[in-house]
């Protein structure tokens, strides 16, 4: 799984021209979901997500997380986040999961989320989506799960 969480003081995303989800202060994430991911694997990004000191404390160092400021997440899947541009000018996207479990995985990261105590917001799986942020910083910090 790869995450891309980007600090924003607010996002939204919109389908169709219509917003169908939308945070104050906190982190956009982008969700890929690779074909060899689980649930585990889904559960354990979320916790490392919320918990990463990378939010600023009175004296303007980055030593607070998600759960300490009270902020959002907005979720966002994106399997294009498993593109392989090793080869040619065409993306393949051979490591992204498929359909089915990449919903179920988008899905259960944002549950988890939810379950430490955060509130997310959520775009559409597989819908074509226009995303607005104000990015805070910028921070923006990519999180891979064969990395952690």
């Amino acid at each position: 799984m790869r995450l891309l969480l980007q600090r924003v003081t607010q996002a939204s995303v919109s389908v169709d021209d219509v917003v169908v989800g939308a945070i104050g202060p906190g982190l956009v994430v982008l969700v890929g979901v690779a074909g060899g991911d689980s649930q585990v694997v889904a559960e354990t990004m979320a916790r490392k997500c919320i918990e990463l000191r990378i939010f600023r404390d009175e004296g303007g160092l980055t030593n607070r997380s998600l759960v300490d400021v009270g902020g959002q997440v907005l979720a966002i899947s994106q399997f294009t986040l498993l593109a392989d541009t090793s080869r040619g000018r065409r993306p393949s996207f051979i490591r992204a999961a498929p359909p089915e479990l990449g919903n179920e995985l988008y899905q259960r990261f944002a549950s988890a989320v939810e379950s430490l105590g955060v509130t997310v917001a959520r775009g559409i799986f597989g819908a074509e989506m226009k995303v607005e942020l104000v990015n805070d910083g910028p921070m923006t910090i990519w999180l891979d799960s064969e990395a952690s």
